[in-house]
């Protein structure tokens, strides 16, 4: 597959704004996983600034754990319009690490009340030392648009 990233798109008939405010809270990311790997957040601050990290409970029949955590730094903070952030880990010193793949919600207002959602999930930088021992993407692309509709599912309810 010569493409590193795959997307997916859905219209929502709510504010860019309110759906930027379901995404920047992290305990909304569990209902949001369309994969169902994602069980609860660990840090629960709205995200607000570039550079903030927060943590995320995970669980994954294939990891070796099982149950494990992931650390996510904050890259894209742009009120309503995206979020996004680079997924990695802290390691036992506190060091964090990230495998350079990146989640980007990107949010187009059609008008007061209406949204086009677009999802990104990208693996372009991911160094060859982690290709060895994963697969990228990790999960079937439709998994992409099970997130929106559950985002779309949130947002309608709020």
């Amino acid at each position: 597959m010569d493409q590193e990233n795959v997307s997916a798109t859905l219209t929502v008939a709510v504010p860019a704004a309110r759906v930027f405010a379901v995404l920047a809270d992290p305990t909304a990311h569990s209902a949001i996983d369309g994969t169902g790997w994602v069980q609860e957040a660990v840090d629960r601050a709205p995200l607000t600034e570039v550079g903030q990290i927060f943590r995320m409970a995970m669980y994954h029949p294939h990891h070796p754990h099982g149950d494990y955590q992931v650390a996510n730094k904050v890259q894209v903070l742009d009120p309503p319009r995206a979020i996004g952030w680079l997924t990695g880990e802290e390691k036992d010193d506190g060091r964090l690490e990230f495998g350079g793949w990146t989640w980007r919600y990107d949010l187009a207002p059609l008008g007061p009340s209406e949204t086009e959602i677009t999802l990104t999930y990208d693996w372009s930088a991911v160094p060859q030392s982690i290709r060895q021992y994963l697969h990228f993407p990790p999960f079937a692309p439709e998994h992409l648009t099970n997130s929106l509709h559950h985002l779309a599912e949130l947002v309608s309810d709020s």
